[in-house]
C-alpha cells in the first residue's frame, strides 16, 4: 500500500548518527544519501528523511509514530539498546504485546527529534 514515508528532521547528521545504529540490527541501512536527504530500508529506501525548514512538531499524545518490521525478537531488543544508546529516548522495553496479539514482541523509541518509533516481530520463536 505505502510506497515510503518522509519525515522532516532538524539536524540530518544526527539523524543519520541515530538512524544507523538503530536500524542496523533491523537488517536496514542508508541505501540513499543526498546530503540533506537519507533513505533507508533493505533493499529499496522506504524511509526517508530529510532537512526541513519547519518540520512538523512531534506530539506524543498524536498516536503518530512509524513501526519497522524486524527479523526476530532479539533483533527488537538490540533496536532497542542501539536507540537508547545513539541518543533516543525510551517508549517501552522490548516485550510481549498480548493486547496487540499473541506473538507481537515490540519495542518503543523517541528519536532525537522526538518522533516515536517501534520495532516489531510476529514471528514464534
Amino acid at each position: 500500500m505505502l510506497d515510503h514515508i518522509s519525515f522532516g528532521v532538524h539536524d540530518i547528521a544526527r539523524a543519520r548518527r541515530f538512524y544507523d545504529a538503530a536500524l542496523k540490527p533491523l537488517g536496514y541501512s542508508c541505501l540513499k544519501d543526498f546530503g540533506d536527504a537519507l533513505g533507508y530500508g533493505a533493499d529499496v529506501a522506504a524511509f526517508w528523511i530529510a532537512t526541513a525548514k519547519r518540520p512538523v512538531p512531534p506530539d506524543p499524545e498524536s498516536g503518530l509514530h512509524v513501526c519497522f518490521v524486524a527479523p526476530t525478537r532479539a533483533s527488537v531488543d538490540a533496536f532497542h539498546v542501539a536507540a537508547l544508546a545513539a541518543g533516543g529516548k525510551d517508549n517501552g522495553k522490548p516485550g510481549l504485546r498480548p493486547d496487540y496479539g499473541p506473538n507481537y514482541y515490540a519495542a518503543f523509541a523517541v528519536d532525537p527529534d522526538g518522533y516515536r518509533l517501534e520495532a516489531y516481530c510476529g514471528r514464534v520463536e
